[in-house]
């Protein structure tokens, strides 16, 4: 016999614990370059009581031609299905500030974290280690969540969806499955990850009807079948109505949505959390097959194939992997001893502790190193309202900062694939025959204006079209800005405004290079490319330089940036 636990409020404890833990963990600071014009797009519909269709916010949208026969109907979608959340955003920026959204944010995960230890708590019958099993599994769930603590309208479908499940566990079904079709409307106008809650809703509906068929019928199995019809019938009440399925096949025929590294596939290796979770569940519910619950195989089945299609995918089995451990890993024994459940409190309270001192946790506010700031307030400034060219990660923020003054020429809600391929010829200076060079497409469009960073920092391309400008020959554009964020180059300065030589490009992209690499040292292939361009240019120094700090920084085999630079380093100087 397992003898009695600690009182109730010890696990009181533990919870409120574990909740602020989780709060500080996820109240990371503003830094994602979506978040800005989701903003914006919320301000737009608060003050216009009007959706964003046709765009208000990108010149090139309305005379962009169609590069696939649904582009329409997905640009249509990706301007109106998260009006509600967006909405929102405002709303409690407008009310709170950012550090308000900031732990906005922090609460919608914590809650979905909360509700798969819920879940899980609900499934789990072994007497003395229910409640630690919960726990487990839901920070295991916050493991994966942490990856995806950025203010975007998708933290809505995360809790929506655990939401749902929950509602769907909660046995025998009683009046709580009416809260369904109510949540499937808001839902439906938040984010179009509702498609999500028909796939779940068709899951546990089909174990019902099983069940039944096995000849053991689900108590409130009726109810289970009317509220989920209700609820697929009320969200097809948002803009795009039930078009989705359509838009989600556009997608995966769409070229600008594969070079998103949100839409590439989870990678199983090297091992990291989602993947890891992956593979357990998998493993757990192959040697616990005879145990398992269909509803199990279909909802893992679903959200790992999901999850493999598209690693954006993978807060799923940040749901679904720790219920399934929770419900299917061997029982214990014996109860924890004293000691260890004081020690769980011992080390939430110091990860608190540790997170707080750190600095990392409970950042709330905005990032202040990552925007084109200086850029944005030298445009504003100068009244100016010519056509500009923005880089891909700048477009939301410059939305929020300059519109309606100015329009952008592309941004994060890739909304023209014809203009994503005009973008990236400019940006990477492409003068090759079989289709217009960079200064053809710029004077095409009537551009006055470049405002732009120098590389792409993931995969530390260099935007050739920076290194271009720097020629001393330039005499089309004048770089007129120049911080450590961006550079802004003009055809005409505006009066009062001496050009700065064209040769400081090559300082400001050394300036932003350092500037990452200070603040983001796990990308460090922006120096590579630095290093390449001064080879190029036979300024051996700086070469040597760039590519020494590549190679300290942590960087994988790269034999030919090494023989690079022992070859530098021979030449001496």
């Amino acid at each position: 016999m397992i003898p009695p636990g600690p009182p109730r409020r010890f696990y009181t404890l533990l919870v409120t614990l574990s909740a602020i833990v989780w709060l500080g963990w996820f109240s990371r600071q503003i830094s994602d370059t979506d978040f800005w014009w989701h903003l914006k797009t919320g301000q737009y519909l608060v003050e216009t009581h009007a959706l964003p269709a046709p765009d208000p916010f990108a010149y090139t949208t309305a005379s962009a031609r169609p590069a696939y026969a649904g582009e329409a109907r997905v640009s249509y979608f990706n301007l109106t299905h998260e009006w509600l959340a967006q909405a929102v955003f405002y709303e409690v920026w407008r009310a709170a500030g950012f550090g308000g959204l900031v732990l906005f944010r922090a609460v919608l995960l914590a809650i979905f974290c909360g509700l798969s230890g819920l879940v899980a708590w609900r499934r789990s019958e072994i007497a003395g280690f229910r409640f630690y099993r919960a726990l487990a599994a839901s920070f295991a769930a916050a493991g994966v969540a942490a990856r995806f603590a950025v203010d975007r309208p998708y933290l809505f479908t995360f809790v929506f969806l655990a939401l749902a499940v929950t509602i769907l566990e909660w046995r025998p079904i009683g009046r709580g499955i009416w809260l369904l079709p109510p949540l499937l409307l808001v839902w439906a106008n938040c984010h179009g990850g509702y498609v999500l809650g028909w796939v779940v809703l068709g899951v546990y509906a089909a174990d019902a009807l099983v069940a039944g068929w096995r000849g053991k019928p689900v108590l409130g199995a009726r109810a289970l079948y009317l509220a989920s019809a209700a609820a697929i019938l009320l969200s097809g009440i948002n803009p795009n109505g039930y078009r989705i399925p359509l838009v989600l096949a556009d997608y995966r025929g769409s070229f600008l949505q594969s070079r998103l590294l949100e839409w590439t596939p989870l990678p199983l290796w090297p091992l990291e959390w989602p993947s890891a979770l992956l593979l357990a569940g998998a493993a757990t519910l192959a040697w616990a097959w005879r145990r398992v619950r269909l509803v199990d195989w279909l909802l893992f089945g679903a959200f790992a194939v999901a999850a493999l299609m598209a690693s954006r995918n993978a807060i799923l089995i940040g749901l679904v992997s720790p219920i399934v451990l929770a419900t299917y890993l061997p029982e214990g024994k014996r109860a924890l001893p004293r000691w260890m459940e004081w020690a769980a409190v011992a080390v939430l309270a110091a990860a608190l502790g540790w997170g707080v001192f750190e600095g990392g946790f409970f950042r709330l506010r905005v990032n202040p190193w990552k925007w084109p700031a200086g850029a944005a307030d030298f445009i504003r400034a100068h009244g100016i309202r010519a056509p500009i060219f923005n880089t891909y990660e700048y477009g939301g923020y410059l939305i929020w900062r300059l519109w309606p003054q100015e329009r952008v020429f592309i941004d994060g809600r890739a909304l023209s694939e014809s203009v994503f391929q005009d973008y990236a010829r400019i940006l990477y200076n492409h003068d090759a025959t079989g289709g217009p060079s960079a200064r053809e497409l710029l004077d095409r469009y009537g551009i006055q204006v470049l405002v732009m960073n120098g590389f792409e920092y993931v995969t530390g391309n260099l935007y050739l079209l920076a290194p271009a400008l720097a020629d001393p020959r330039e005499t089309t554009w004048k770089l007129v800005h120049s911080d450590a964020q961006a550079m802004v180059l003009m055809r005409d300065p505006p009066p009062g405004v001496t050009p700065i030589p064209q040769l400081q490009v090559l300082a400001h992209l050394e300036a932003e290079c350092t500037l990452h690499i200070d603040h983001e040292p796990q990308y460090p292939r922006c120096a590579r490319a630095l290093g390449q361009v001064f080879a190029k240019i036979g300024d051996l120094p700086r070469a040597r330089k760039w590519i020494g700090i590549y190679l300290a920084g942590p960087h994988g085999p790269d034999p030919e940036a090494e023989e690079a630079y022992r070859k530098l380093v021979g030449m001496g100087q």
